[in-house]
């Protein structure tokens, strides 16, 4: 066997390649998606903004929807990688609320070897104000929410099956979530920092919101 022709190495040159061609192309997507729209962009568009083929996309990615969230993958794996790392002592509620501040503490250097924390987030906006792609964000949730359940019932050694709790926890947290995400999305600051600060200031009235009189103690919160 030649030195040619010997079998290149686990992430070798061709795997580099094709590593840089799949982010060139999420890249170009997301750039198009938020200046002109998600429905208004095409297939041929994102391949001609890299200089590639339709047929190389397709290698890539299925289709318009897979690109538009392969980046919210990889921060939903890498919260579910903080929420694993968080201390066994912590409760349910105080791990996910850790681990979901601290995967906005770090988001940046998690995916800024694909694209920008900035484009990110406009890409995010996008997904919350694009009905379709918001469409597809509730129903990919149900199956996120099922992934943390199971998780957080790993952490308190249930079976997710006979016990309850672990559903219904992550449950009213994945609400909370849903509604910083929307409002997020409809304010004017559009930051890590915003959303992260707005995260926080509503997961710690789940407690109040639950348990609480209402009428004797209001409670105003400062996004």
């Amino acid at each position: 066997m030649t030195i040619d022709e010997r079998p290149e190495p686990a992430g070798g040159l061709r795997e580099r390649k094709k590593r840089r061609t799949r982010d060139a192309l999420l890249r170009a997507a997301l750039l198009l998606f938020v200046s002109q729209g998600y429905e208004q962009t095409t297939v041929d568009e994102i391949t001609d903004a890299v200089d590639v083929s339709q047929r190389t996309f397709f290698r890539y990615f299925a289709n318009k929807e897979e690109v538009a969230f392969a980046v919210q993958d990889l921060v939903e794996s890498h919260f579910l990688a903080e929420l694993r790392a968080r201390p066994a002592a912590e409760g349910p509620f105080a791990a996910m609320r850790g681990a979901v501040l601290a995967a906005w503490d770090t988001v940046e250097e998690a995916i800024s070897e694909v694209v920008p924390v900035d484009l990110y987030m406009r890409g995010y906006q996008l997904i919350e104000s694009t009905p379709a792609l918001l469409a597809v964000h509730l129903r990919r949730s149900t199956a996120l929410e099922e992934r943390i359940a199971r998780l957080v019932a790993d952490r308190e050694g249930l079976d997710v099956d006979a016990d309850p709790r672990p559903r219904v926890a992550v449950a009213a947290f994945s609400g909370v979530m849903r509604v910083t995400g929307r409002l997020w999305g409809q304010g004017q600051d559009t930051s890590v920092a915003a959303i992260r600060r707005m995260t926080e200031a509503y997961l710690d009235q789940i407690g109040p919101a639950l348990a609480a009189d209402w009428r004797d103690a209001p409670v105003a919160v400062r996004a």
